[in-house]
Order: structure tokens, then sequence, then C-alpha cells
């Protein structure tokens, strides 16, 4: 596929052009924000005995009751006879024989005698299983676990997990006129998506493990490329057109990959490009921002989300509030925010700007030709602005 083709027809070309990589097991402590390969059932009960709620007493029968001796969290409980009463703290595990703790503030102790009014059986007693039995499913596969389901798959007896690799991303940087520190000069302009891209591929589940500045000669980014065969995914930035100094095509021939995609019709980024050497994606870049990030969005996003085996997302729809025009051909990708499900364009859209990218939340997809006011059109959000406010539908 080297013409350009419609945008979602890009996107489903670089989600198909690759295979998930291997899942791996990890502890649970080290699996936040990985993404689980298989469903996780608890082993345990949780609780796995009868706990206190409170601190107080744990009584048994009818009082008032003899105080007869005390049970902590982590001590097994001992027997308790009717009538009688031992102090408990919170989650130490209740006698069996004993129907009702009464906290601390509720009850009163003279003489070794404890004297309260009774709630009720079970009151503050947290039975076995309220949580969960073994055997129910806590996390379902395909699922991010967050530090809260950490947590709760700790507690169900979980020790480690199976979760889908992370794919490893290098970055190579492209072009002569980059500066990386200082203030640029006539005909230097300042990198900036070596510093931004790292964390756009963490909210899409990738680790960039290398950002290389490389000259713009076909000799140079050739060495580059080779020395990134040890990951996952390449991205390159720049070099993806047909100028005096782009020389992305000639590397990648030489090198023996292989165009997948070869521009989209799409504005921003239109002269995005996807290859392929051996099994590794190279997805290149635009060098202007914001066209980068449309093509992030458009080929690097799918190809990232097919290496972790994550399910297609269906696009929310958002009401436009303005007419927004695209060319006759063409899908505009236009930057925005939105509220109560309408969309308003950022300002600053020029592709080589990133102030509109800087403010917005994402990407009105505004079909070719335009869209007019009150039209609704898919909302692509950017990276960690998945859950916005709008109402919306597949």
């Amino acid at each position: 596929m080297t013409d350009a083709p419609e945008w979602p027809r890009a996107r489903r070309a670089a989600r198909d052009l690759v295979a998930p990589l291997p899942d791996v097991r990890v502890p649970v402590s080290q699996a936040v924000e990985r993404v689980l390969a298989e469903p996780v059932a608890a082993l345990c009960d949780l609780p796995g005995f009868a706990t206190s709620s409170m601190d107080g007493w744990a009584v048994c029968g009818p009082g008032p009751w003899q105080v007869v001796g005390e049970v902590l969290a982590g001590a097994a409980p001992p027997e308790v006879a009717a009538g009688r009463a031992v102090v408990i703290a919170t989650g130490a595990a209740v006698p069996a024989s004993c129907d009702e703790v009464i906290r601390s503030e509720s009850g009163e102790v003279r003489d070794g005698v404890l004297t309260a009014d009774r709630v009720g059986p079970g009151h503050h007693i947290r039975p076995r299983g309220e949580e969960c039995r073994a055997g129910d499913v806590l996390a379902d596969a395909g699922s991010r676990v967050t530090p809260a389901v950490a947590g709760l798959l700790a507690a169900a007896g979980c020790d480690t997990v199976r979760v889908r690799a992370v794919p490893r991303v290098a970055v190579l940087l492209l072009g002569d006129e980059l500066l990386d520190v200082g203030i640029p000069g006539i005909g230097q302009v300042r990198d900036s998506l070596g510093p931004q891209l790292p964390g756009w591929c963490e909210r899409l589940g990738a680790s960039v493990v290398r950002v290389t500045r490389v000259p713009d000669t076909v000799a140079d980014l050739v060495a580059a490329l080779r020395d990134a065969a040890d990951c996952d995914v390449i991205m390159t930035t720049g070099g993806t057109a047909a100028g005096p100094v782009d020389c992305l095509h000639a590397a990648l021939a030489e090198v023996g990959a292989d165009l997948v995609v070869d521009s989209v019709a799409v504005r921003p980024g239109h002269p995005m490009l996807l290859a392929v050497w051996g099994t590794m994606p190279v997805v290149g870049l635009p060098g202007n921002p914001q066209s980068a990030i449309v093509a992030l969005l458009t080929l690097g996003e799918p190809v990232l989300r097919g290496l972790q085996d994550r399910p297609d997302p269906s696009l929310r729809v958002v009401t436009v509030t303005d007419d927004l025009a695209a060319p006759p051909a063409e899908h505009r990708l236009v930057l925005g925010t939105v509220s109560g499900g309408r969309f308003t364009a950022a300002s600053h859209l020029g592709s080589a700007m990133l102030r509109g990218l800087a403010a917005a939340d994402g990407f009105a997809v505004v079909p070719p030709g335009g869209a007019a006011a009150t039209a609704e059109v898919p909302w692509l959000p950017l990276p960690g602005q998945e859950g916005f406010s709008a109402p919306g539908r597949a």
C-alpha cells in the first residue's frame, strides 16, 4: 500500500502490520499501568476470615460480659464462652463464638465487666468472603492494572500476574537544524519532539529506550537504524517527504525495508510513512510538531496497540460548534477541546505550532470536504485524555 490511503484505512493497515509481543509474568508490585494478558482470579476469600471493622470488644451472647483477654491483628483468636468478651483490634480475627463487635466508645468496663447496648448480631464484623470468594475474577484480560487493582490482587493472594510486554521504542531525530539547548539562531529550531515523544509513547503503553540525534545523511541514518534493530519499534522524525535532505526513503531502501504506507490522505501530517524491516515496524513522523503527533496517532498508536494486543477503540462523536474546513479528498484533524459533548477548535493550528497542541484534549476528525456547525464528527483524544466528559457513542 504505497499510494496515499484515506485516514481510517491507514490506521487499519498499521494495526494489521504487527503481531502481539510475547506476554511476560511480573510481580504484582511491578504490574501497575501494565495490561493484563489473562483474567486474574482471587486465590483466596477476602477477607479470609471474619474480622473486626472496629476497635472494641468481641462479645459472645447477651451481656454484661466478663472481659477475659484480647485479640490483635495477626494473632489467632481465642475461644470465648457465653457471657464473655475479648478486647479486639481493627482487622483482628473475630472468635468463632462471638456474634458482635461493640466499638470502644459504645461500651464501658468496670472491674473487668463490660456493659453496653447491643446493636445486633454481625455488627462491626466483616464476614469471611464479604469482598470476594476464591475463584472470583477480579480483573479481565486487556484491562490496565491501576494502583488500586494491584492492591486488590495482592490482597486476594496473587504474587505475580501475566501482562502484555511493553514495546521498546527507539526514536531517531533527523534534522541538522535542530538545537537541544539554548536559544536557536537563524536557521535553527529547538527540538520539541525529543522531549515529548517519550511521554506520549509512555501514555500509549510503550517505553522509549533511546533517543538519538541523526545527521541528515543516508549513511548516518542507515547506521542509526541498524543500531536500533534490537528494539520493537523505530520512530523517526523528519525526512519523510521529498526535500533535498529528506533521506528516510533512501535509508529504508538500503536496509531492505518495505513501505506499507507512504503518505496518508490527511492534514496535517500528510507525508507520514510506515515501513516494515523484517518484522520491525518503522514509523516515519514528519518533522513539524503538530504533523508528527497526527502521524503518531494515525500510524504509531495502532502499531503499539497491536504489539500489546489491545482492542481497537471506538471513537466517540462530538458536535462541532463552528464550520470546519477540510480538503475535498482528505480528512483533516483539528485540535481542540470538548465540553458537554461540543467541540471547540484551538487556536494556533499550524502544523509547525505547539500552542494549540499544548492547550488541546484531542482532535476532531473532519471528513473530506469539511463539516458544518452542529455536525457530529469522530473525536480522537490525545493519549491520557481518553476520559473526557462528553457523552459519546461508537
